[in-house]
């Protein structure tokens, strides 16, 4: 392992910064499906005793970004294809539900907040980095879905997010051009929370946003 350690602990829990540090190693394929997590050795290096970083495992467990093997221990979820293909059909209909649900409540500075990322979008087109595109499409999502009153759903979403991040780095690797495609959809999904289209209109937009993604991918494996 590497020595960077949290530091800067402040007010936050030492659980919740193992959490932050586990975690981004798994979302970032550092520690790769079916790495063994040893705890006396994250609390070593992280310079803490061995029960928050537990809890921290618990909780990447509830998430499923963790699984827990008798005679083996903790380790990081061995996952395939189909798993993949389930998590953004999941994920279409939750985000579709977050942003219906939230879209009457947006105010016209969300909107602006909104479209500003998804210029911001635009713009990355030229100089195409997947990862940070991917990036400003949660930004972009995130606003849409911001006043979501249901939490349970919003929560259900990031979770989502977290189990895409670990699958794939960015899904827009594979399919750049679904990327100008994602943005047009973008601008057509504020232009229908601004005009007051019924939220459920703007549910099912959402959720065809999403699995056209998966649809492009789809078409991309079928081709090569």
């Amino acid at each position: 392992m590497t020595t960077d350690a949290p530091t800067g602990r402040g007010t936050t829990s030492k659980s919740q910064l193992a959490y932050e540090w586990l975690h981004d190693r798994i979302v970032s394929h550092r520690f790769t499906p079916g790495y063994r997590l040893v705890l006396s050795q994250i609390a070593g290096e992280l310079g803490i005793s061995a029960v928050p970083v537990r809890e921290a495992i618990r909780r990447l467990e509830a998430e499923g970004l963790v699984t827990f093997e008798k005679n083996i221990g903790a380790q990081v979820a061995l996952l395939d294809e189909g798993e993949y293909v389930t998590t953004m059909q999941t994920l279409a209909v939750v985000e579709g539900a977050a942003t219906g649900f939230s879209a009457p409540l947006l105010t016209a500075a969300d909107l602006a907040e909104a479209r500003a990322v998804n210029q911001r979008m635009r713009e990355s087109l030229e100089h195409f980095d997947p990862s940070r595109f991917t990036q400003l499409n949660e930004e972009f999502h995130s606003v849409l879905f911001a006043r979501c009153p249901n939490e349970h759903i919003t929560d259900l979403v990031r979770r989502g997010w977290g189990r895409l991040r670990m699958l794939r780095n960015s899904t827009f690797s594979f399919v750049p051009g679904r990327a100008v495609e994602s943005v047009a959809e973008h601008d057509k999904l504020i232009e229908l929370i601004e005009n007051g289209a019924d939220p459920l209109e703007i549910e099912l937009a959402a959720r065809r946003h999403r699995t056209a993604t998966l649809d492009a991918l789809r078409r991309f494996q079928r081709d090569h």
